[in-house]
């Protein structure tokens, strides 16, 4: 596969590694054999998770920050309600560690709405360029870097090519999905011609990379023995979660969810690639909803009118015109023609194309309250700020607002500190 640029991860600054009480993965064993599955798919997990054996004075302290969060486990088995199964069903599979499976909690805390400072966004956390490299749709409607199905698919199907790229050995490739593959050739070239070892741990590569491997190792410890570490987690259940149903066309979110009987909350966190406040126009019309409502939506949708939908009106800009005056004239707000069309401003030009939502009213409005409630907010830590305080105002997790700006728990903020928070997010 061609290298991509940029990787997956930007990161900063070298460190030299440690080689103390390590061993590499060793070969995933079977499934256990039982007659009936297990009701909780953190008890699935376990069964397949082999990697707790490693463990060294980095995955000790990676641990420990884990610990210390005392939220994570309870956050995060919220969302896998919504997207783990999923997830575990696609790692199985294509018979890789079950440990894969954990990869979104690492990278983004199971939350499709993270966006990192350099924009690497959705549950496996990927940037804009490798998206496209990997065939991942995104455009002003719909990222599928935040699509359960399209980011998982594409993420695992990278960290194959990466794996088979370094010779099956999965901490490397978990390295290379870090912080680029040629960077981790590199280092390993390095090494063999020094006649060293070329194992993860031997090798020298950046502080942020030489953390997440072991974060993950040590997130698989304690969900492996919970008991053991003295937490507990929140079952979540190992059965489908989501069907797939036709919207037969473009569809407004908020008709979606009366149709299905669902608030917009639970529409959107099944359906996080979709960007605004409709179904994207140029996609599969399609929506995932709870497997209980999916009969109700499908049976609803079907008596649906041409007036029920969204449509488009193409407008060509006359001298004269202006947007207060078009969005008069088509009885929408000014706010919704910016967003559609891209403008930023007031100025608008003769003879340009403007697109038109056309029908319902109540709908065309979603757009721009919408595009208001669902904009990144930047926050400067304040004196006497705290992780907890900062979570607490703005009503979200301080997990959330470690994976968004891809803080250490263990730092402490500091007064004048930019952050990036989606207090409308997951």
């Amino acid at each position: 596969m061609p290298e991509l640029t940029p990787p997956l991860h930007a990161d900063e600054g070298l460190a030299t590694s440690e080689h103390d009480q390590t061993t590499t993965p060793p070969t995933p064993r079977s499934k256990l054999l039982t007659t009936k599955p297990p009701s909780d798919l953190w008890q699935r997990v376990q069964s397949e998770l082999t990697w707790q054996v490693i463990d060294n004075s980095t995955i000790a302290r990676e641990r420990q920050r884990y610990l210390r969060q005392a939220d994570y486990l309870r956050v995060v088995s919220n969302r896998a309600n919504y997207y783990l199964y999923h997830i575990v069903e696609q790692v199985e599979a294509r018979g890789f560690p079950m440990e894969l499976a954990l990869l979104p909690l690492v990278e983004s805390t199971l939350n499709p709405f993270a966006t990192s400072a350099a924009d690497a966004a959705g549950l496996w956390q990927i940037m804009p360029a490798t998206g496209e490299h990997l065939g991942l749709h995104q455009d002003w409607w719909y990222d599928g870097r935040r699509d359960l199905r399209d980011s998982t698919d594409a993420a695992l199907n990278y960290l194959g090519e990466l794996n088979a790229r370094f010779d099956g050995d999965w901490l490397l490739t978990l390295a290379a999905y870090n912080s680029g593959a040629s960077r981790v050739l590199r280092a390993r070239d390095r090494n063999a011609g020094r006649g060293d070892n070329t194992d993860f741990w031997s090798l020298r590569l950046p502080r942020e990379t030489r953390h997440y491997v072991p974060r993950l190792i040590a997130l698989a410890q304690i969900i492996s023995e919970p008991e053991k570490y003295g937490v507990r987690i929140p079952a979540v259940a190992n059965a489908p979660t989501f069907a797939v149903v036709d919207t037969g066309g473009q569809l407004a979110l908020e008709r979606a969810c009366e149709l299905a009987g669902v608030d917009l909350s639970t529409l959107r966190a099944y359906n996080p690639g979709h960007l605004r406040w409709a179904t994207a126009p140029d996609r599969p019309q399609e929506l995932l909803l709870p497997v209980a409502k999916a009969p109700q939506f499908s049976q609803a949708v079907a008596a649906l009118t041409p007036a029920d939908r969204i449509s488009w009106q193409h407008y060509t800009i006359v001298r004269g015109d202006t947007l207060i005056r078009i969005a008069r004239r088509f009885n929408v707000e000014v706010a919704l023609l910016r967003e559609v069309n891209k403008i930023r401003g007031s100025r608008i030009r003769a003879g340009a194309t403007l697109m038109i939502p056309q029908g319902n009213e109540r709908y065309a409005r979603l757009a721009s309250a919408y595009a208001k409630s669902h904009k990144p907010q930047d926050y400067r830590v304040r004196q006497g700020d705290s992780l907890y305080v900062i979570a607490s105002k703005f009503k979200v997790s301080v997990s959330d607002i470690i994976a968004w700006n891809a803080l250490d728990p263990d730092q402490y903020l500091q007064p004048g500190q930019q952050l990036t928070l989606f207090p409308s997010g997951g």
